[in-house]
């Protein structure tokens, strides 16, 4: 049978933008729901400056509640070296690197550009093969950006190419903004796929025009088989004007059981983890499957 991994990001990008402070038990609640369905790999904080993104001020609390959870790797986003420094004080397997595919979303989005942005993660990688932690270099609004519009895809492709030479343990291609088109998608992933050899590639979708789901698809057949998604589909970037919320894990799940493909996630209790996914935002989830579920819908 064929299988695809899920890394879950509901409690870092899913919440994130909320402007109602989430208590850090509930967010811990969360995270355990969602590693009680199956899910063994989850992006549970990010280490940021709390001035930027009020949110993740708990990151410390959140990440040592994690330490309970065995055989569950947990990543932490960073957005510099002071955040690597954070983070290795703390029982995280990995860390989620970010820059973006254009200048104007770098700086808004990290505040540095893209050349000095790499230059760091090339700094830091000397620096995380010292611990156990792996590294993810992730690419921010690869198919198209609020500020400068449409991506020339070779951009892209240039970041992941240097990324891998880099020695990036994990790439992860995002559309940020839900933009992209499945025949896009299918397009990008594989010149990505192409060039990236054994280094696994992850794509982060959106779900702001409702194209997640057939972007997942395109994306599979493209060759992908990590996909990063959001119980019950909240979310959405600090930086991105406008930019709703991931696609829903449970959807995802559900389109790949219906295909028959593995993603060793119980279905049920990914369901329970949505609703309370759902109950933590102020904002309206965007997952339909969970909803036709519970509304009895045929």
């Amino acid at each position: 049978m064929e299988k695809v991994s899920i890394i879950e990001v509901s409690p870092r990008d899913g919440l994130q933008n909320d402007p109602v402070f989430i208590p850090t038990v509930k967010k811990s609640k969360l995270i355990y729901l969602l590693a009680e369905a199956g899910i063994n790999h989850i992006e549970a904080s990010s280490f940021v400056h709390p001035m930027k993104v009020p949110q993740m001020a708990d990151a410390e609390e959140v990440i040592k509640s994690c330490a309970v959870l065995n055989d569950i790797e947990i990543t932490a986003l960073i957005p510099n070296v002071k955040g690597f420094e954070r983070a290795t004080k703390f029982p995280i397997n990995e860390v989620n690197w970010v820059t973006a595919a254009t200048e104007t979303f770098n700086q808004r989005n990290i505040g540095i550009s893209i050349e000095d942005n790499f230059k760091e993660f090339t700094k830091l990688k000397d620096k995380i093969d010292q611990t156990k932690m792996k590294m993810c270099f992730s690419i921010a609004v690869s198919f198209g950006c609020p500020y400068e519009g449409n991506v020339n895809p070779d951009v892209v492709l240039k970041l992941v190419e240097r990324a891998v030479e880099a020695g990036a343990d994990r790439i992860g291609i995002a559309d940020t903004i839900g933009i992209a088109d499945p025949e896009q998608t299918f397009r990008l992933l594989s010149r990505v796929l192409e060039v990236t050899g054994k280094t696994p590639v992850a794509i982060h979708l959106h779900d702001t025009r409702g194209l997640g789901l057939t972007n997942a698809y395109a994306a599979f057949n493209a060759g992908v088989r990590i996909f990063e998604t959001s119980a019950s589909g909240i979310g959405g970037c600090p930086f991105a004007p406008g930019a709703a919320g991931n696609l829903a894990t449970e959807d995802l799940v559900y389109m790949f059981n219906r295909m028959s493909i593995d993603t060793g996630i119980n279905f049920e209790r990914l369901l329970e983890a949505a609703d309370y996914a759902a109950s933590l935002s102020s904002k309206t989830p965007l997952g339909r499957i969970r909803q036709v579920v519970r509304k009895k819908i045929i």
